[in-house]
């Protein structure tokens, strides 16, 4: 490992918002404090808030990480071994859920790192597997580091997109040739929503955002419009009456009690079990919803505007422990 690679950590947070992640930061980083900073990119329009300060950014490397992101000392250390590679664009860990958080919040973590409830995308959720050669499926923003150079050709993020602008500019990435990777080990822990209604308002918007990012980029997959289809069945249920309607809806429910019970069983919480019922279905409705939403109605459409007041600080002026931050403070 070279510990002369230099990191930008990058955090947005909201006007006067607070951070978990800077919070973290501050107590535990296993890396020679002249080789990073962190900028804290205050807003309300995440996408923009990190262009903004990947454009300031004096580091070899971009970590991206949101403001409840919670890591562990060596992060820096473990995604510097993987960018011995220069063919290495990007390499990013899952977001794991805290054994803290109530039970609700640890339904919803077995559910989203579940086959039924995250699909291609639950290793996002989990820790699983090896060092491995991925897709965008398998990384998120809010534990990702990526080369500066790379993330500026390209363009950055697309600020017309969030969620998903992760997934848009990945996606980009790897049809030019570089390449992405997953690191089981390189995890961050973050809590999930704490109630029903938030976890249905996140995977709203999860769907809608990956619509937008259809009506940008294109279709990419036939699976993205799998919750949507199966929303269009519960509707027409109520007008279509044959018995062998409710054939799909039955073979549904046997997925989702069996995924329950799986889930409930492999953590050994079995009182999860009721919560993951709901979940499952709720997920699939919500984001089915959003999806639609999306792709018919994208909010860029209406908001040609997509300019926003962005104020940039730099960790030295936040009072960290290193105290020698790269920079001249913003």
């Amino acid at each position: 490992m070279d510990d002369s690679l230099t990191f930008t950590i990058i955090i947005p947070v909201k006007p006067a918002g607070e951070s978990r992640a800077l919070d973290r930061l501050r107590k535990s980083v296993d890396y020679p404090p002249e080789r990073f900073e962190v900028l804290v990119a205050e807003g309300r329009r995440p996408s923009r808030q990190r262009n903004l300060a990947a454009a300031e950014a004096n580091g070899d490397v971009l970590y991206f990480l949101d403001d409840d992101s919670l890591t562990e000392p060596d992060f820096l250390r473990r995604a510097a071994r993987h960018f011995s590679d220069s063919r290495v664009a990007a390499v990013g860990g899952p977001s794991l859920t805290p054994v803290t958080d109530t039970v609700f919040q640890r339904s919803a973590g077995i559910a989203l790192s579940s086959f039924l409830g995250g699909g291609g995308a639950r290793n996002r959720y989990r820790k699983t597997g090896v060092v491995r050669p991925t897709s965008e499926r398998e990384l998120i923003l809010c534990n990702l580091a990526m080369r500066k150079e790379i993330f500026l050709t390209m363009g950055g993020l697309d600020e017309r997109l969030y969620p998903n602008e992760e997934n848009e500019l990945l996606d980009r990435i790897t049809q030019s040739g570089l390449r992405l990777f997953h690191d089981p080990d390189l995890a961050v822990h973050r809590s999930q929503r704490p109630t029903l209604g938030a976890f249905c308002r996140q995977f709203f918007g999860y769907g809608r955002g990956r619509g937008e990012q259809t009506r940008i980029a294109g279709v990419r997959s036939v699976i993205d419009f799998l919750p949507s289809l199966f929303l269009a069945y519960l509707l027409a249920l109520p007008v279509v009456h044959t018995c062998g309607s409710l054939l799909p809806l039955c073979a549904y429910g046997l997925a989702v009690l069996a995924s329950s019970l799986a889930g409930g069983a492999r953590q050994r919480l079995l009182h999860v079990i009721p919560w993951l019922m709901i979940l499952f279905p709720a997920l699939h409705i919500c984001y089915g919803a959003g999806f639609v939403k999306g792709l018919l109605s994208p909010r860029f459409a209406r908001n040609k505007d997509i300019a926003a007041d962005v104020t940039l600080r730099c960790a030295k002026a936040l009072d960290t422990p290193w105290g020698n931050c790269f920079r001249e403070d913003l």
